[in-house]
């Protein structure tokens, strides 16, 4: 079976980087052609597309954080992270990781598979 798991630190301080990976198994990273996805959900609001990673390694993000985010692999260990930098307040939210074969949905139907999230805060 599929399954994703975010993983990294549940409080972040203003000003530094967030930092969460997604470890997949039941998939591989460089034989399934997906769109390796990462979501997130400020409280109180809907979802919100961050940016994603292709099979082939090609990236791209949402235009209103693409300036403070970074995503990446480590296909040995068949995972992605996400880095967000300069983070907020406003940051705060649950994260997740997803993969389908859509590039930049914020629908969740559209997604295959999903991370069961996990809440990062971003607080003094």
């Amino acid at each position: 079976q599929v399954q994703l798991q975010e993983s990294g630190p549940d409080l972040v301080k203003p000003s530094q980087t967030l930092s969460l990976t997604c470890t997949v198994s039941g998939v591989s990273m460089t034989s399934s052609y997906y769109y390796w996805t990462w979501i997130r959900q400020p409280p109180g609001k809907g979802l919100e597309w961050m940016g994603a990673m292709n099979t082939d390694g090609s990236i791209w993000y949402n235009p209103s954080l693409k300036s403070r985010t970074s995503i990446s692999r480590d296909t040995s260990k068949n995972q992605f992270s996400l880095q967000l930098s300069s983070v907020t307040p406003e940051d705060t939210a649950v994260y997740y990781c997803a993969i389908g074969d859509r590039l930049d949905s914020t629908n969740r139907g559209e997604y295959d598979y999903w991370g069961p999230g996990t809440q990062v805060t971003v607080s003094s």
